[in-house]
C-alpha cells in the first residue's frame, strides 16, 4: 500500500520542485497551493525566507499577508513530490469572503488516484495541531475533482457566489469531526516519517 506524509520545504527539494511547477505548465494546468512557488522559480532560496517569515504573523505583516504553512506531499515509496497543501493559520476579511483556509494541488500526471483526499486529510491533521476547530474552502464550480474531495471529507457547502465571470462553492469542515469521522479510511495511508501525529 501506498503512503504519504507532510513535508516543510527545503533547499534539498529545490530541483524537484522546480519540475513539480513547470509540469504544470507543461500540462497547461492551473496551479493550487504552491504557496506562490511558482513566483520563485528563478529564487528558490528566496522562497523559502518567503515560507519562513509566513509562519509567524509578525512575519507574515511584512507582506500583508495572514500566517500559513505550506508542505509537500510525498509519496514515500518513490520520494516524490505528489502534490503541496497551503494551510492559513488564520483568517482576515478578504479571505473569509474568497479563498478561506485550505489551498491544495495535485501535479497533473498523478491525478484521478485519490491523492488529493490524503492530502486534505493531512492538512486537517495540521489545522487540528495548531487548534483551527473549523475551515473554509473554496472550489470554482467547473472544478468538481476539487469540490468532491472537499465533501469526501465532510465539506458542507456553504454558498456559491459569483467571482467575476465564475461561479465558486464555499465548503466548511469540521476539523476534528473529519479527522475521527475519516480516520480509518485515510490514516492507512499516512507514512510513519509523518511527524504530525493524529489525536487518539
Amino acid at each position: 500500500m501506498e503512503s504519504f506524509y507532510l513535508e516543510e520545504p527545503s533547499i534539498s527539494r529545490k530541483n524537484e520542485a522546480i519540475e513539480y511547477i513547470n509540469e504544470h505548465y507543461q500540462y497547461n494546468s492551473n496551479i493550487n497551493g504552491s504557496g506562490t512557488l511558482h513566483r520563485y522559480l528563478d529564487n528558490y532560496e528566496e522562497w523559502l525566507k518567503f515560507l519562513k517569515n509566513l509562519n509567524s504573523k509578525e512575519g507574515a505583516s511584512k507582506y500583508g499577508w495572514v500566517p500559513s504553512k505550506t508542505y509537500y506531499l510525498i509519496r514515500e515509496q518513490d520520494n516524490k513530490i505528489i502534490g503541496m497543501i497551503n494551510i492559513r493559520l488564520e483568517l482576515n476579511e478578504r479571505l473569509k469572503q474568497h479563498g478561506g483556509h485550505i489551498g491544495y494541488g495535485i501535479r497533473p500526471t498523478e491525478r484521478k488516484k485519490g491523492y488529493n483526499k490524503i492530502n486534505l486529510y493531512l492538512g486537517l491533521v495540521v489545522c487540528h495541531e495548531y487548534g483551527i476547530e473549523e475551515v473554509y474552502l473554496d472550489a470554482d464550480e467547473l472544478n468538481p475533482a476539487s469540490w468532491r474531495t472537499m465533501e469526501a471529507l465532510g465539506g458542507v457547502l456553504v454558498e456559491k457566489y459569483n467571482d467575476e465571470d465564475m461561479l465558486v462553492r464555499k465548503y466548511s469542515i469540521k476539523v476534528e469531526e473529519s479527522l475521527e469521522k475519516y480516520k480509518n479510511i485515510y490514516s492507512k495511508y499516512i507514512s510513519k516519517q509523518n511527524k504530525l501525529v493524529l489525536k487518539k
